[in-house]
């Protein structure tokens, strides 16, 4: 079986690892990949248009499908997903999955994702959408702070701004609305109710009618420990959630998944892949949707991964086939990811510092500490202590190559444990302004130990 994954990120190392663990897996194509996904076995980095950005146009996707005997394709990042990369490959007859381009405005646009959950009576908070810099600006006078503003469109993870006071999300609409920070992404709003509780990600793999729920998961999104700081593409996940009890967890899939399948399938548009529905867990045990994604969580993705035990080509096939099962099996084991930034990130990111230290590659995944690879690349040949061998037998360095640049994920006999292993592993990289969290996991830390 020959697989394509496309995207470049921590997700689609972990998904590449997970499925060349497969024995009738033969090869691997990851479009544009990294240097991680390019270490790995069975794995081979490829070029191709319209695979990591929002071009419509996904003829070379199709054409390499076509002369390279793809069997299965897996579509990592959100952009090409919202562009329509799964409805163009079913018209082409190549087994795409992902969710189609209606689906994937759960995503894509936030008003749509409100209007979505208001319409089927999903949970979520209290919201109203402004393209006027002035009228946002006079609903949250009338609202107060703290409040959360977001940019309608894709936005790398980064359009979100939790203002805690009223001039702070002035200022947010006036990056927005004004001054185009966010590009396209951010000439609409949506200005939303602050929710109180522990946020967790319950993510899901949909055939249109069946579900299959992963583990738990839980994000870090603030850039420092404490929580504090601004929002990022996520700087550490640990699964499972401990906050996603049995009783959560039931009602998530009553109130959230089931809801999303049921509407989609009367609008004619079933849920097909993966479904990422980003929650606040409030003291009663309510979840509220904070957002939806049209794809696995980065980089929930990694922990999730390194604790499954099940094949993942064989889900996604069944799930292609429309026979998922209602179960998968998992490490009892927890597991933890910390993301390794840039210097810069999450306002800029640093490109080109030589990564020193990183862990040797262990071909027969036994070792319970791996680190994905995300924002990196490989520079000229070298003969430096940070130099690796590719798949091609090259010896390079591994250089950053953007702002979440790695994703150190150990499993262990507790959280605490995990974040330990994690930590060990992480202190002995170095780039130049390495940067990351300390405290990974520490809502469940906390609870190990009362």
């Amino acid at each position: 079986m020959n697989i394509l994954v496309i995207g470049s990120g921590g997700r689609e190392h972990a998904l590449a690892w997970q499925c060349a663990k497969d024995e009738n897996v033969q090869h691997i194509y990851v479009a544009p990949g990294n240097a991680g996904s390019a270490l790995e076995p069975k794995c081979q980095n490829v070029i191709l248009e319209a695979t990591n950005n929002d071009a419509s146009e996904h003829s070379a996707v199709i054409e390499f499908c076509q002369n390279n005997a793809i069997d299965m394709v897996i579509v990592g990042p959100e952009a090409p997903l919202v562009a329509g990369i799964v409805d163009s490959c079913r018209e082409a007859g190549i087994q795409a999955w992902g969710p189609t381009a209606y689906c994937a405005q759960l995503e894509g646009s936030k008003t749509f994702a409100k209007e979505f959950m208001a319409q089927n009576s999903i949970p979520t908070a209290a919201y109203q959408g402004f393209t006027d810099a002035a009228a946002a600006k006079a609903y949250i006078d009338e609202q107060g702070a703290p409040i959360v503003i977001k940019a309608d469109g894709l936005a790398a993870g980064k359009g979100v701004i939790v203002a805690e006071t009223i001039e702070q999300a002035h200022e947010a609409i006036d990056d927005m609305l004004a001054d185009n920070k966010f590009g396209d992404a951010g000439s609409r709003v949506v200005i939303e109710q602050f929710l109180q509780g522990e946020e967790a990600s319950f993510i899901c793999m949909i055939d249109g009618n069946n579900i299959l729920p992963m583990a738990t998961s839980q994000d870090h999104k603030r850039a420092f420990e404490g929580d504090t700081g601004p929002n990022t593409g996520g700087m550490g996940a640990y699964s499972p959630a401990p906050v996603v009890t049995q009783d959560v967890h039931d009602k998530v899939m009553a109130q959230v998944i089931q809801p999303v399948v049921d509407a989609m399938n009367a609008a004619g548009h079933p849920y097909t892949g993966f479904l990422y529905a980003g929650l606040m867990i409030d003291e009663a045990g309510d979840p509220y949707v904070i957002e939806f994604n049209c794809r696995f969580g980065d980089p929930e993705t990694q922990p999730i991964l390194m604790r499954l035990q099940s094949s993942m080509v064989d889900l996604v096939a069944q799930g292609l086939a429309g026979q998922l099962p209602s179960d998968a099996k998992w490490d009892t084991r927890p597991a933890l990811g910390i993301v390794v930034a840039s210097k810069g990130y999450p306002e800029s990111s640093s490109k080109g510092d030589v990564i020193a230290g990183l862990p040797e590659l262990d071909a027969n995944n036994n070792n319970p500490v791996k680190a994905f690879h995300a924002g990196t690349a490989f520079s000229h040949d070298s003969n430096t202590d940070a130099a690796h061998s590719d798949n091609t037998g090259n010896t390079k360095e591994v250089i950053t190559n953007g702002g979440r640049v790695l994703c150190v994920t150990a499993l262990a006999d507790s959280i605490l444990d995990a974040q330990q292993a994690a930590l060990a592993v992480t202190a002995a990289i170095s780039f130049d302004g390495a940067h990351y969290r300390r405290d990974i996991g520490h809502h469940a830390i906390a609870r190990e130990q009362s």
